[in-house]
Formats: structure tokens, sequence, C-alpha cells
């Protein structure tokens, strides 16, 4: 159906539902099963966010559309230098109500908290389409796995939507995650058209290149790993394929680590922040543009 975009993977090979083999060890599993341990990880130090010398950028989206000349000339060089130099910045001030952003964690939190036969309620299916509840895709059973269970759903425009997949518990999940991707989507458009100006191109020159695109959510959980968490990743090194991802960490827990000049950063996340992600798909249409 039009909700999962045709997005076909092939067949993914089963894998166990971490969460489950956490709880059924009675939330400390003494024995990490070795798919998901990986020794390359104790080669690349990583900068904590106490002792790092550089610092993810932040950016205040209201000075950007606010009124002050000189404000929004200052607010809109720190844009371009996020995005030039680390392709990653922390977004405040973004008008995101903290009202919506807290019913989104806590729909998360009664999602997860569910029992695993509940949650395969909205489980991936077996052709191997990217939506759904279950695991990161796996081809062979040589890959290293993630330690952590997804749920990812197209929510924008409402007719990609496989309503299938959409949780009805909590009650008020398919509700929530509708408000949650409307406020991500103004969000989203707006730096875009921030971003157009500082190339020197009409605001909605680039906006206009995603108005018609597709918005998906992913939902990632991480069960505790109290036991060789210096060996494994909750989602493996990668680089988004999309537009623009704004990144909501609904735990107080730090975990997230970037890339730049050839080190790994850990970012803290600041309260009420969203961590905004210069995708694949905008990188080059930045290059294109600056080249023409």
């Amino acid at each position: 159906m039009a909700g999962n975009l045709g997005l076909s993977l092939g067949r993914s090979l089963p894998v166990p539902n971490v969460q489950a083999l956490v709880d059924a060890a009675g939330g400390d599993l003494p024995v990490i099963p070795g798919r998901y341990i990986r020794p390359e990880m104790e080669e690349e130090p990583i900068e904590t966010a106490g002792g790092a010398t550089e610092k993810i950028p932040v950016v205040d989206l209201g000075k950007l559309l606010g009124d002050a000349r000189l404000s929004r000339a200052e607010e809109a060089a720190k844009l371009r230098s996020a995005c030039e130099d680390w392709g990653f910045f922390q977004l405040v001030n973004h008008g995101v109500p903290e009202e919506v952003m807290g019913r989104m964690a806590a729909a998360l939190e009664g999602f997860f908290a569910q029992t695993l036969e509940e949650k395969m309620a909205s489980s991936k299916q077996p052709e191997g389409s990217v939506e759904g509840y279950g695991q990161a895709f796996v081809v062979s059973e040589e890959q290293k796995l993630d330690w952590a269970d997804i749920l990812h759903l197209f929510t924008q425009p409402p007719h990609l939507r496989n309503l299938a997949l959409w949780p009805t518990h909590p009650s008020n999940f398919r509700a929530t995650l509708e408000e949650y991707s409307v406020e991500m989507r103004r969000v989203a458009l707006c730096l875009l058209g921030c971003m157009a100006d500082n190339l020197g191109l009409h605001p909605e020159k680039l906006a206009g290149s995603f108005t018609e695109g597709s918005q998906s959510v992913r939902m990632n959980y991480y069960p505790p790993c109290r036991h060789h968490a210096d060996r494994v990743l909750g989602l493996a090194p990668h680089s988004d394929g999309v537009g623009l991802t704004l990144l909501f960490q609904a735990s107080t827990v730090p975990g997230l680590q970037i890339r730049r000049h050839g080190k790994w950063l850990a970012v803290e996340p600041l309260p009420g922040a969203l961590v905004v992600n210069i995708g694949d798909i905008l990188e080059v249409i930045n290059i294109c543009s600056v080249q023409m």
C-alpha cells in the first residue's frame, strides 16, 4: 500500500528483540551475545561532552525568524557555519510547545512498556518494509547487531501512512504522533527557508524541494546494558540519507555521538533542544546551489 512508499529491501533475517533479552534477565543481562559486541570500539576513543574541546553549535530559531536585523544576521552566520563546518547543531527556541514534546515522550514510554506480544501488533512486515516495530535491517548471520529496538512510521503527508502499523496504545499515541509530526514539519520548513536565505536564494527555493516530500519518525529504544556497555552500539555509525533529521532525545541519558575531523564527540543535549543533522540529500542540494 502507499504507506510503505514501496521501500522493500528484501527479507530481513529475524533477530532477537533486545528489550525482551534484557527483561528476561531481570533488567541486567550478565552476558552480552557476541553479535552485539564490537571490538573495534576499543580503538576509537570518544571525547565526553564534559571533556570535549569542541562543542556542537547552538542555533536559535527565534532569532533567525525575528525582526531584529542585527540579531538575525548574527544567528544566520551561526547557522551557515554550523551547516558548513559541522553538519550538526542544536536548535533552541524552536517554538515546539513543551507540552507536545512531553506528550510524545510519554507516548513512547507507554508503547515500549507494553509486553512484546502487544508491541508486535505493529511489527515490520516479513518482506522487508522499513516501517513498523522491530530491529534494524539484517542481511547476514555475521552482521553485527544494534543494541536497540525501533518503531519507524511514515507520518507526512497523511496519505502515506500505514495506519495498520500505528500503535493504539497508549490511547493517545496516534493523536500525539500526528501533533508532533506537524510541529517537526513546521520547524524543518522554517530551517530550510533560513538555509536558502544563507545561500542567497529565495526562502521558498529550498523548502519547495521538500514540500511534497515524505516525513517519517523513527523511535529508538535502547535497553540498559550494564556489562560491556563500552563495546555495544545502539545505532551503528551512519549518515542520514534524507534532507534533514530533527532529533528529540526523550531521555536525559546522553548517547548521541558525532564524528568530526576523524574523532567522535559526545553530544550533551540541551533541555528542550532539537539536534539537527544535515542529511545527505540536503548536502548535495546545497553543493549544487553554491556551484550554480
